[in-house]
């Protein structure tokens, strides 16, 4: 897995959201790691993309009318299967993180890459670790600032607010992946 010159993947598939808008200062120095299952509890559907692209219809499910309205994004999700779709441009800001601070600096959209991993707090699977370690590699390889410490969870950042990816998401055995494999998987 690589990242082109214009800071897409080569092997994802591209589905460019309109929620996104520049880097003010173009910095890329970290990446949040999020969770997400539209509808909660279940996986395999477009929902997620339809949500990131601004067509969520808010009559497939009562869940949906809560949500239905927000202009959110990730640069990436990672289906359970492994596969990875690309929304957001890495040289571009996704509107992923929301209010939240990490060592000090709040706006963390302005210098992270967003990933969504398909799950919720029960589990995830070894697809989406093999396929997070590739692309932790390519990310680190691209924008040699992203080192191992630097990817965090969206419950380190909004810890009052948001508590994905969740208990159940493996620290440890990611990074044991990441270490272990120190080029691409």
């Amino acid at each position: 897995m690589d990242i082109r010159d214009n800071h897409w993947l080569t092997d994802a598939r591209h589905c460019r959201s309109p929620h996104q808008d520049a880097r003010p200062a173009g910095e890329i120095s970290a990446v949040v790691l999020h969770s997400i299952s539209l509808p909660p509890g279940r996986f395999g559907s477009d929902d997620i993309t339809d949500l990131f692209m601004g067509r969520l219809d808010s009559r497939r499910d009562p869940f949906f009318n809560q949500i239905a309205h927000l202009r959110v994004s990730a640069h990436c999700l990672i289906r359970r299967d492994g596969y990875i779709i690309q929304y957001v441009g890495f040289n571009q800001r996704a509107w992923h993180a929301g209010v939240s601070c990490w060592q000090g600096r709040q706006r963390l959209n302005d210098f992270t890459v967003g990933v969504e991993l398909e799950g919720d707090a029960r589990s995830f699977t070894r697809h989406q670790y093999v396929s997070l370690v590739r692309l932790a590699h390519a990310l680190m390889g691209r924008y040699p600032v992203i080192t191992p410490d630097r990817f965090i969870g969206h419950q380190h950042i909004a810890p009052l607010r948001k508590t994905d990816p969740g208990p159940s998401f493996d620290w440890q055995y990611f990074k044991q992946l990441l270490l272990a494999n120190p080029g691409p998987v």
